[in-house]
């Protein structure tokens, strides 16, 4: 599987904000990396060294590149001479919000093109269990190979939190699991290069399903906070202090904020992933999905909240100017994946609101065409400031002082005492 310096050549299928973090850590062990890609922007952008993702840093990937120790590509041709392949693509929802796995069954059938004997396959896609046994083997059979005896097949979910330094590919927990025993060993093995702990579960199935509970587990609680919001909103109580005061229990609790909405790729996406699946046999996971709709909603609760709280100043949604601070999914990044504010953006257009943003991580939108404006006048200029991310760089006392009128979805305004604050 390797050279005899102990060296691998590995293949890296999507080169987005999980695969090209993972191709940048082969490469920096001495490893040579393919990275591919079906879109030719981004296989330009990294021949040219140029990083695309906050968390690549462009000097890193350039001289991994100039050393050849990364090269990218379209053409899956490219692939026959790894050990290993580790395919990183997308796993969104269709439009009636269920699985769709194209991204990663049209790799799987061009990597079946290509396939030869000995090399590892392993998913790091999020998917629901069954995925890697019951869609991606048969596809990669096609090559006349068979999975376990000629080729080994592992899925190992991506563990990634955009942003974050303090837990990193490095010393994370890779959990894995292979077809075989020996799938699972050689997985280990490629992983061990990178990780410094690989748990071996039992199965595919048990790793797929490792994944979706961990993101689930968040996806719950979240709702669960978001719901008490929309109740203590009602009842007239402050749910920052209740949350505060929760907090100081030492056991039997774990603090989960409430917010507008989740974002990113996992949390909106994976547990409808998992309730798709269970309908299969015959059993409805109506916990996890009410938690989604609960969690769906909270844009349109924030939209509702934003016209009471102009209605209070006697201004009207449409025509008002409304500042909206942060539209990235989560703090310090500019990550847009199932952001929420997208929603409260396409939401407060409709009924008319002279709109604008401020997000230090996202210079524009495509949808709708918006550039992020200046910080200084508008936070005067605006009837109301909504604060929808909290980007750490972003002064939020001043945000208080300097604006007419504030409100403040996440929270970060606790312990400033002013007139114009208003809070989930």
């Amino acid at each position: 599987m390797n050279d005899s310096s102990g060296r691998h050549t590995v293949g890296v299928v999507g080169l987005g904000y999980v695969g090209l973090p993972l191709a940048l850590a082969f490469a920096r062990e001495g490893d040579e990396v393919v990275g591919l890609d079906v879109d030719p922007r981004k296989v330009e952008q990294i021949r040219a060294g140029e990083s695309f993702i906050e968390d690549v840093s462009g000097s890193e990937l350039a001289d991994v590149v100039s050393q050849g120790l990364l090269s990218a590509t379209t053409n899956y041709d490219d692939l026959t001479r790894v050990d290993a392949v580790v395919i990183c693509v997308p796993t969104p929802l269709t439009r009636n919000r269920q699985p769709d796995l194209g991204p990663v069954l049209d790799s799987a059938a061009s990597l079946s093109r290509v396939l030869r004997r000995d090399q590892v396959v392993v998913l790091e896609s999020t998917t629901y269990p069954g995925t890697t046994r019951e869609r991606l083997v048969p596809l990669l059979e096609e090559s006349g190979l068979a999975a376990g005896r000629d080729f080994h097949v592992a899925f190992s979910p991506e563990r990634v939190d955009p942003g974050r330094s303090d837990f990193t590919l490095r010393n994370t927990v890779k959990i894995l699991g292979g077809l075989t025993p020996e799938c699972s060993a050689r997985a280990k093995q490629l992983y061990d290069r990178v990780c410094d702990n690989v748990m071996v579960v039992s199965t595919t199935e048990a790793a797929e399903m490792s994944k979706l509970l961990e993101n689930i587990f968040r996806s719950v609680n979240i709702a669960l906070v978001n719901e008490l919001a929309v109740l203590c909103d009602r009842m007239g109580i402050d749910i920052w202090e209740v949350i505060d005061a929760a907090s100081t229990k030492p056991f039997g609790f774990m603090r989960f904020d409430p917010g507008p909405g989740m974002g990113g790729h996992c949390l909106p996406v994976d547990p409808f992933y998992l309730a798709w699946r269970a309908r299969e046999f015959d059993f409805y996971t109506e916990f996890i999905e009410l938690a989604g709709k609960i969690n769906q909603n909270m844009p349109y609760f924030c939209v509702d909240k934003i016209e009471r709280v102009l209605n209070d100043h006697g201004k009207p949604v449409n025509g008002s100017r409304i500042l909206l601070l942060g539209v990235s999914y989560k703090p310090g990044v500019g990550d847009l994946r199932e952001s929420p504010a997208l929603k409260i953006i396409k939401l407060l257009g409709a009924r008319g609101a002279d709109l604008v943003y401020h997000d230090p991580h996202v210079p524009s939108l495509r949808e709708p065409p918006l550039e992020s404006v200046p910080f200084e006048p508008e936070l005067e200029a605006a009837d109301l400031v909504v604060i929808v991310t909290a980007h750490p760089e972003l002064d939020y006392r001043r945000v208080a002082s300097d604006a007419r009128l504030v409100l403040d979805f996440r929270g970060v305004t606790r312990g400033i005492d002013s007139g114009n604050l208003v809070r989930l």
